[in-house]
């Protein structure tokens, strides 16, 4: 344990409050959760109470070598949030703007396709099955104008 404490630790292009705790502290980088943060702190044999400030320059490389390929330190395949590729086919791990652009990518395609998910989506309208007859009420088309008489 290093006696300097880093107020800010740079982290994946992401800055990251060095007083929070390790499993906690991850999950302020996107596309990291609080289960695969908590599995990789223990994985690479830290103490989930240390603070993420008093931990040396190596094993903050060591963080981010274990963000970009969590299967070499047997995170499963579940905890993964690119399964199954549409491209590759491959199992990946993606945070902050790639996943993001991927996101965006999929979203594209969908509505190139003219899918059905797509075409929900360029409308506006809930993508995964809800009702909206209730819910999902705000935009242009809302409810019925009444007639000033």
């Amino acid at each position: 344990m290093e006696d300097e404490f880093k107020h800010l630790v740079r982290i994946s292009r992401k800055d990251v409050d060095g007083n929070k705790k390790i499993e906690y502290a991850l999950t302020d980088i996107k596309g990291v959760g609080l289960s695969l943060s908590r599995s990789l702190a223990l994985a690479m044999g830290f103490d989930l109470e240390q603070k993420i400030g008093y931990i040396s320059d190596e094993d903050i490389v060591k963080i981010e070598e274990a963000l970009k390929d969590p299967q070499k330190y047997n995170i499963p395949k579940w905890m993964l949030n690119r399964q199954d590729d549409y491209v590759t086919g491959e199992t990946t791990h993606l945070i902050e703007s790639d996943l993001v652009m991927m996101l965006r990518d999929d979203l594209n395609r969908m509505k190139k396709t003219r899918s059905y998910k797509g075409r929900r989506h360029e409308v506006g309208l809930p993508v995964r099955g809800q009702r909206t007859k209730s819910t999902f009420r705000k935009g242009s088309s809302v409810g019925v104008r009444r007639r000033r008489g």
